[in-house]
């Protein structure tokens, strides 16, 4: 019996349902989330591209940006869409990635920790796993390390809301600092 009960609270959180969100838990801390954006009904993400602000050398690092997702109709395959969150004002688009004929299902962020008197860039990059197990690897920054994977969506990734740090003047700018997504 408590076995059973453990499945009924655990694969819930494994398996996330139709418009559940997946997030993960080392994310950065600064600030405001944006809207969640979705694909077009009967779409679905099967790549992405990034905003990415290149190293500055002495200058203030943001790192990652924005994140970009192509939405594919499920039946016509010709047709695309794009869509994403709220972005940094810093660095350029990267080209897609996508996963062929399959779809993004999970997700894994690369986060620098809070560097004290240093220059915080938070979000660095972002990794996807594909419905056919492939894994897709973001041309971010390799500051901070990658945590843990999120919970799956069995029937691909439809919608994005990010976390985002407005400029601060004069002050450590880190633009992205964290990502959630919504399931088909």
């Amino acid at each position: 019996m408590k076995l059973i009960f453990a499945l009924l609270v655990i694969l819930p959180l494994a398996f996330p349902s139709e418009g559940s969100e997946i997030s993960v838990t080392n994310g950065g801390r600064w600030g405001d989330w944006g809207e969640m954006v979705m694909c077009p009904h009967s779409y679905r993400a099967l790549g992405f591209n990034l905003k990415v602000e290149r190293s500055q050398r002495k200058g203030d690092d943001t790192a990652l940006n924005g994140i970009g997702l192509l939405c594919q109709h499920t039946e016509h395959h010709n047709l695309n869409y794009t869509i994403s969150s709220s972005e940094g004002g810093w660095g350029s688009w990267t080209t897609y990635q996508d996963c062929g004929s399959a779809y993004l299902v999970s997700f894994a962020l690369r986060v620098e920790v809070f560097q004290g008197k240093g220059d915080d860039t938070a979000a660095n990059n972002i990794q996807f796993s594909c419905s056919n197990g492939r894994v897709l690897s973001g041309d971010g920054m390799s500051w901070g390390g990658w945590g843990s994977w999120s919970g799956w969506c069995s029937k691909g990734i439809c919608g994005i809301m990010t976390r985002v740090e407005r400029p601060q003047g004069k002050g450590d700018d880190t633009a992205l600092n964290d990502v959630k997504f919504r399931c088909c």
